[in-house]
């Protein structure tokens, strides 16, 4: 689907076009045409904006692309190097997270910039704080300690509560997945992984399940009669210390749905892994107006301009059920440390350093449903411990997933 969000009096020709599968943006050039008298955006929206390029002869030319699943071979090769921006002095490479920056940098070029980004959380209730003490991060091997701990019984072997199950969410094991080594990584139209790994984060989550909730139909059925409800309310009833989630939907809850509760970052040797889905700036190679581009990305990736955003966005309440920038971190260090805290008081003393973050491969474009369709069942699948049938392989997985698309 496509929709032009923001537009202007003028032709076609004469302003900049941004296509975008992020809705952010529409305020933001709104506020930016507000403040700019000769330079004018319009924003286009693309649900899918990576499988959109190369544009169709008809449609509306795009300047800049400002999506997520840019950073691939298939992809990447619609863009134009960005790094007169930083010779030119428009943007300072100190300003961004190095690793983040780095990114986008293809055969030593910077391609893309990325513009936000996200990171995966365990939430618990505050009544719970005693148990984790004063650690920021949480690793696999803490948390399943402390959810063994929490487990509870009645007098008839029922339990009443359980700390955690790795089989209730399939967004947790995949995140496991990462944290022991996985290494999903692009190849051709596909991908591939470290078998290593990832058997061994299958063995660890079902050891993890034999170990301290008894089998995999025991947590399912805790989980169908006591937690049917978000994730939020999930920890809040008691019923269970931790749920996965993750940053943007985290902050994207209001004062009423995260009263009472706290977060810890979840990593592996003080590491913790960006999502896949990182939000990234391109322009795009046959651009009529790289001038107009460079003032509005030389614009956005500013501190004083999201510092302003934020504010506008929260004083004005635009767009309240997203997270930030961008629905996400920004790539600017000064932006994170100096003005998220003021707005997400729960990240006082909560974010995480520079070297904390890793940032992941590069993944196909479509990742996000190769990982829906492909890896997710896999992994909920193999990890189910009560089960005498054979769960498909990946590679029967990607055979199949392959005669759909090619």
């Amino acid at each position: 689907m496509t929709a032009v969000l923001t537009s202007c009096s003028r032709k076609a020709n004469d302003y900049l076009v941004i296509w975008t599968d992020t809705p952010a943006l529409a305020s933001f050039a709104e506020d930016f045409n507000a403040t700019h008298k000769d330079s004018k955006v319009v924003i286009v929206y693309k649900e899918k904006a990576a499988s959109s390029l190369p544009p169709s002869a008809d449609e509306l030319q795009p300047d800049i692309v400002i999506a997520s699943w840019l950073m691939n071979s298939t992809i990447r090769r619609n863009f134009a190097s960005l790094d007169f921006m930083f010779k030119s002095k428009l943007l300072n490479r100190d300003d961004f997270y190095p690793q983040i920056l780095e990114y986008g940098i293809i055969d030593e070029k910077q391609y893309l910039i990325p513009l936000s980004f996200n990171l995966p959380m365990i939430i618990y209730s505050n009544s719970n704080e005693y148990m984790l003490q004063d650690e920021h991060l949480l690793t696999l091997d803490r948390m399943e300690e402390i959810s063994a701990a929490y487990n509870a019984k009645n007098k008839s072997e029922a339990y009443t509560a359980i700390g955690y199950a790795p089989g209730w969410d399939k967004e947790f094991l995949y995140e496991a997945s990462k944290l022991q080594g996985a290494d999903y990584a692009e190849r051709g139209k596909s991908f591939i992984w470290n078998e290593k790994a990832l058997k061994d984060t299958i063995r660890r989550m079902k050891d993890w399940t034999t170990k301290f909730n008894t089998d995999s139909t025991t947590e399912k059925n805790f989980q169908f009669r006591y937690l049917f409800m978000p994730k939020h309310r999930q920890v809040s009833t008691g019923r269970c210390l931790f749920a996965s989630t993750r940053s943007d939907k985290f902050f994207a809850l209001d004062e009423s749905q995260n009263e009472g509760l706290n977060f810890r970052w979840l990593a592996s040797d003080d590491k913790i892994p960006i999502e896949d889905d990182i939000v990234c700036i391109g322009l795009y190679k046959k651009t009529r107006h790289t001038r107009k581009a460079e003032i509005f990305i030389s614009w956005l990736l500013n501190e004083k301009t999201q510092k302003h955003l934020l504010e506008r966005k929260l004083t004005m309440k635009l767009d309240t059920s997203t997270f930030g920038l961008a629905n996400g971190f920004s790539s600017i260090k000064a932006t994170n440390e100096n003005i998220y805290p003021v707005y997400y008081r729960q990240l006082l003393g909560s974010l995480p350093g520079e070297k904390n973050l890793v940032m992941p491969d590069i993944l196909p474009y479509r990742w996000d449903s190769i990982k829906e369709k492909i890896i997710l069942p896999y992994l909920e699948e193999c990890v189910t411990t009560d089960s005498k049938k054979e769960p498909a392989s990946l590679e029967e997985r990607i055979e199949n997933w392959n005669k759909q698309f090619y």
